[in-house]
């Protein structure tokens, strides 16, 4: 048996760059003090509480699985090339010719 014990996995993290009230901002600040951490984990912590705790979010989360994951455009393009291959008019008559409206075109695309 190892003396030391393997530091737990760290999960990935995304970068997300939002803006939030002033107020807001110094009650995040002053809690992860209070609690020894870091901003983001504060946050981190509270929306998982809230996605856990919201009966009526888990609801409409189940109906609407397929937009829960960003899933990745076909052919691996980013967003950019793939918004930039719907906007052009020779492909974003092929890709809409399957669906009614233009958002229905873009989620096509990402299918």
């Amino acid at each position: 048996m190892p003396i030391l014990k393997v530091p737990p996995k760290k999960p990935k993290t995304a970068s997300l760059q939002i803006r939030i009230e002033e107020e807001v901002r110094q009650q995040l600040d002053h809690y992860a003090e209070f609690i020894d951490a870091s901003p983001p984990h504060v946050v981190t912590e509270a929306l998982k509480l809230l996605f856990k705790r919201d009966e009526e979010f888990k609801r409409w989360s189940t109906q609407h699985t397929n937009h829960n994951n960003n899933p990745k455009p076909k052919g691996g393009k980013s967003l950019f090339e793939t918004v930039k291959l719907a906007s052009s008019p020779a492909i974003s008559n092929s890709i809409c010719a399957r669906t009614q409206t233009r958002q229905e075109c873009m989620a096509c695309a990402w299918q």
